[in-house]
């Protein structure tokens, strides 16, 4: 049974449906796991053993009856902490929300659970979502797979944890600029990044309305398909017969490709010439509009991130870390008019983004350009911390800034991902490619 744990959520949803894994002793493995794991307490923030239990009680017996809700009827999964779940405390990994019970579960929560998925409980996370780092002295810093010393990444730290230390088949996440993206890359994860206002925010604890994002950490890009349709009540994406035969793939060079240090760049590199190899048509390309959008983030993030937070942060400052509190900040001075006038420029930068990419199937690049940086050190050396923390989300911001869905995929280099962005709402095309990405990258 311990070979459950990590195996991905869709060969445990066909075992279920074929009768040789039984959905309660799945569950019960996996809350077993979580029990028994020396690091239990920095991955999860509660675990929900009653409603995994019950959960998995009536998945069981409807695979018994033959009327499964779907293929992932009995698969336990994680949600990180700022989903809300009826009765269990859902406090975005801040003290400024200790104590805040929710009396219904989030939209996709309610989604997931009505196709038969099993709540496992909820993950840590950064502090209010605002870093992709993944440290929280606050609550709790989970750990990350190929690093005991380094961050996991953020701020979707404990889904990605959850997944890559087999204490959960998938994570859900939420990405607002890198928060699924960066933490799957650096623990070797798939994590899925949904079009802006695909997938309902209903129950969801917001950073910024205008950029968040829910998806799911996994072992595959099936599981990303499958939980998708999931999150959305819909049907999972048709990923029979993806090949990277005559698909265009545009390798930005703009921005993203500045400063990549040398094992991201290995791994980005290796992974491109195993896409070519494949049939993969790539082509270098330089985007001017990138550059210009990457500066509006300063005000467009941060000034949303305050008008959220402001009241509620400025009633209790000393409960947050001070690196976090100094970036809700950063947003309190600018003018409404500044930025009204930064989102006319973004919505034009994006049309001439779309405009430039139209003909290709997926932009391809580094999804980070660092390594996870080591905990301790970023809790001593406060120029370390600045420097690691505005590079952690520099490339996948592109994603958020351009209204993209995207994917990050493992090259096979530790904590090396590579990062497919493709069309606003395209995210059933974007799947095709990343699964023929998938396979010329095992």
């Amino acid at each position: 049974m311990s070979d459950w744990l990590y195996m991905t959520a869709g060969d445990l949803g066909r075992g279920i449906g074929a009768g040789e894994i039984d959905a309660q002793a799945l569950t019960e493995t996996y809350l077993e796991a979580i029990s028994g794991h020396s690091a239990r307490d920095r991955i999860y923030s509660a675990v929900t053993a009653e409603r995994a239990r019950a959960e998995a009680a009536a998945a069981g017996a409807r695979a018994k009856a033959g009327q499964r809700l779907g293929p992932l009827d009995g698969v336990p999964i994680s949600w990180k902490d700022l989903f809300d779940s009826a009765g269990v405390a859902t406090e975005a990994g801040s003290a400024l929300l200790k104590g805040r019970v929710p009396g219904r579960d989030a939209d996709v929560l309610r989604n997931a659970t009505a196709a038969g998925l099993v709540c496992l409980g909820k993950t840590h996370m950064s502090e209010l979502a605002f870093s992709g780092l993944g440290l929280n002295p606050v609550t709790a810093t989970p750990p990350c797979v190929n690093d005991a010393e380094a961050v996991p990444g953020g701020s979707s730290s404990g889904a990605a944890a959850s997944v890559a230390f087999g204490l959960a088949a998938c994570g859900i996440g939420s990405d607002t600029g890198g928060s699924v993206r960066i933490p799957s890359a650096w623990n070797d994860l798939v994590g899925l990044k949904t079009t802006s206002g695909r997938v309902s925010l209903g129950g969801v604890v917001p950073l910024c309305a205008r950029f968040d994002t829910v998806g799911p950490l996994s072992r595959s890009v099936e599981d990303c398909a499958l939980i998708l349709a999931a999150l959305e009540g819909g049907k999972a994406a048709d990923l029979r017969g993806a090949s990277l035969k005559g698909v265009r793939l545009a390798a930005l060079q703009t921005v993203v490709m500045d400063d990549v240090r040398d094992a991201p760049l290995a791994g980005y590199r290796s992974a491109v010439e195993r896409l070519q190899a494949a049939g993969a048509i790539v082509d270098k390309l330089d985007a001017p509009e990138v550059a210009e959008a990457m500066p509006l983030s300063g005000i467009l993030f941060t000034a949303e991130a305050y008008g959220t937070w402001g009241d509620v942060i400025e009633a209790s400052p000393d409960k947050m870390f001070a690196h976090i509190l100094e970036r809700f900040r950063s947003g309190r001075d600018f003018k409404a008019s500044d930025y009204v006038a930064a989102w006319q420029r973004l919505d034009a930068l994006r049309a001439d983004w779309n405009a430039r990419v139209a003909g290709y199937d997926a932009v391809i690049m580094p999804s980070a350009p660092i390594l996870p940086p080591d905990a301790r050190r970023l809790m001593e050396d406060e120029d370390y911390y600045l420097t690691e923390n505005l590079l952690a989300l520099r490339n996948t911001r592109v994603g958020n800034l351009m209204g993209l869905c995207a994917v990050n995929l493992p090259t096979g280099v530790p904590s090396c991902g590579i990062m497919l962005c493709g069309k606003p709402t395209q995210e059933e095309r974007l799947l095709r490619v990343a699964s023929a990405a998938e396979e010329a990258l095992s």
